[in-house]
């Protein structure tokens, strides 16, 4: 695609994301979330959280509009809300990961319930009605209609019950997932225990003035990487090669660090 004029971008994202007399996001996070959002569109990762601020799902859909306007988003995207939270997704993308995760033999899960004193494996079969509720999104995501110039669409999906630290880092496609049960609340046996964490980072070609973007950032406990380096290996080898069939964004890069945190909030 041809260069972006960075400043339109932020512009675009002032005017549509502002929060009663705020405007949006300050011009780092805008190009960041500009680029974040092609990523998508270019299918690189499923889904993005919008987190920015506290902008409501209208807004984002009026943003995501403006910048299919001027030619960033080569396929039309959808806005999701799951209980508070909005996700810009690339439909087709989200449904491929779901179905992997549902059908794959290599589909694991981190079990980080509070009750454990150490974080476990647990296969998909084990982990209630989680099933129930990817096939429920699955079906929902499929269910809308695919056209790069209609205008962006927005739905909301109830998630009375749903795991959603577990949904959202399948919609945000990360290898691994964290599980926990609801019935133990939200705290996790995370806290002082090595974490490996992986981030991928790239650079966009059509806008010089961003720096790297931060494609994804997960971790693994470092005592269970040994069980999931295969699995991981694969995610690694996919995200390069969906990167390699796309030329808006060089240099990716996929690092790990191991990190110990008096405590950790998902």
């Amino acid at each position: 695609m041809s260069a972006q004029n960075p400043q339109a971008l932020v512009e675009v994202a002032q005017k549509t994301l502002g929060v009663g007399k705020r405007r949006g996001p300050p011009r780092s996070v805008c190009l960041h979330l500009a680029g974040e959002v092609r990523a998508v569109a270019q299918g690189l990762k499923p889904a993005v959280l919008y987190d920015c601020n506290a902008a409501g799902a209208d807004q984002v859909q009026r943003y995501v509009g403006e910048l299919q306007r001027l030619g960033l988003l080569p396929q039309a995207l959808h806005i999701l809300e799951l209980g508070e939270n909005i996700l810009i997704v690339n439909p087709g993308q989200a449904c491929q990961h779901i179905q992997q995760v549902l059908l794959s033999p290599m589909t694991f899960f981190v079990d980080i319930s509070s009750f454990r004193s150490h974080p476990a494996l647990c296969p998909l079969d084990e982990l209630g009605d989680l099933k129930d509720h990817l096939a429920e999104l699955m079906t929902h995501l499929q269910s809308l209609e695919r056209n790069p110039f209609l205008p962006i669409s927005r739905s909301e999906l109830s998630s009375a019950g749903w795991n959603l630290c577990t949904v959202f880092g399948i919609l945000l496609g990360y290898p691994v997932p964290y599980f926990f049960h609801l019935a133990q609340g939200d705290s996790n046996c995370l806290a002082l225990i090595p974490l490996r964490v992986f981030t991928a980072r790239t650079s966009c070609c059509w806008l010089t003035d961003l720096p790297q973007i931060q494609l994804y950032s997960f971790s693994v406990p470092e005592s269970l990487y040994p069980a999931l380096k295969d699995m991981l290996d694969v995610w690694v080898e996919d995200l390069r090669a969906r990167y390699g069939a796309q030329g808006d964004f060089a240099d990716l890069t996929i690092s790990t660090e191991v990190v110990t945190l008096p405590s950790v909030v998902l």
